[in-house]
């Protein structure tokens, strides 16, 4: 609970709505296991980096609770780091999962100039990578592991997920656009080598929350399931696409609710695991640190950056929030898992 109230600070979101979600928690131990994932990608990618002589310490800050990104910042300084890169855990554009944590960095610097006056952190975003031959491999892996659960010459579907958002903030971003372009590669690679017999791929997405007055992007994952159990489809592999460290939202939405619906029609559901600390993963944040220090070309599996140019001064605006009725709630932030 005071991880939830503390990512719904100066929201009106009612107390009963996060005493829901604490539940999801509770079901599953009582915490998200994405602290415990980071610090093991942040131990590996450490080894990477002294593999190719690249002596850079490496730190963990988040956003929404401990070690909070200020207190990184802090240690970071008593330690001597005056420049930063910052790798975020987040591959495509869109002002919760890029803005946002711009402005986060910004937050924390000024949090630090404030504890420590005259100090000076300097931190350099890394670039989105969606589109990362790594990225994609280390996805194309892990569905390729899920496919050897599935069920052998069952019609199946491909299915993968993301975090809904409100439909103006995917307005502004080329959240989708990045969504659909690496699924296509994804599925390009799993179609040419897979003995499924898979029947094409959808891009669906989940744990919306907000007014229900205040349109986000759809199909739910659990709709989508139903409509799939309509038209016969009898199995389903499920990949996590837009999250890249299993977290509450991946494990109730996706391993509890969408398998509970998947079941209740009769449909075997398969999920993919996220890329986590897949070596891929590992392998493309050490490449991206070198694009930085060492001037390394940029590795892309396509051509969407310059079809749709992102990360302009005026990409990715935050939406505006919609005027509710005296009384209503807005719990536009999502609580549905928050980590």
């Amino acid at each position: 609970m005071p991880f939830l109230r503390n990512v719904v600070k100066g929201r009106d979101v009612p107390e009963e709505r996060l005493q829901e979600v604490a539940k999801h928690y509770m079901r599953h131990g009582g915490s998200s296991p994405i602290n415990e994932r980071n610090r093991l990608f942040k131990k590996t990618l450490g080894a990477e980096l002294r593999k190719y002589g690249i002596e850079l310490p490496v730190y963990l800050g988040n956003r929404n609770w401990h070690p909070m990104l200020a207190d990184t910042l802090a240690s970071m300084y008593t330690d001597g780091c005056r420049n930063a890169l910052v790798y975020v855990t987040s591959a495509y554009g869109s002002y919760s999962g890029c803005r946002q944590y711009s402005e986060d960095m910004v937050k924390a610097q000024q949090e630090l100039v404030d504890r420590q006056p005259g100090s000076n952190l300097e931190l350099r975003k890394l670039r989105i990578f969606y589109d990362h031959p790594d990225f994609v491999s280390a996805t194309v892996s892990r569905v390729h592991d899920a496919l050897q659960l599935a069920t052998p010459r069952i019609p199946t579907r491909l299915v993968f997920t993301a975090h809904s958002i409100p439909c103006a903030m995917a307005e502004s971003s080329p959240y989708v656009a990045q969504l659909e372009e690496t699924a296509g590669l994804v599925s390009n690679a799993i179609l040419s080598n897979s003995s499924i017999i898979l029947r094409d791929w959808d891009l669906v997405f989940q744990s919306r929350s907000g007014p229900p007055q205040v349109p986000w992007l759809e199909p739910d994952v659990t709709d989508h399931i139903r409509i799939l159990a309509d038209q016969g489809v009898k199995q389903i592999v499920l990949c996590p696409l837009g999250f890249l460290t299993d977290h509450m939202e991946v494990i109730h939405d996706l391993d509890t609710e969408a398998r509970e619906v998947a079941e209740s029609f009769g449909l075997k559901l398969v999920r993919a695991k996220t890329v986590g600390a897949h070596p891929h993963m590992v392998r493309m944040v050490r490449k991206l640190l070198q694009e930085q220090l060492q001037g390394a070309p940029a590795e892309r599996a396509s051509d969407l950056h310059t079809r749709l140019p992102h990360c302009t001064p005026t990409c990715c605006s935050p939406p505006r929030r919609p005027r509710l009725p005296t009384g209503t709630s807005d719990p536009s932030r999502p609580v549905s898992a928050l980590n």
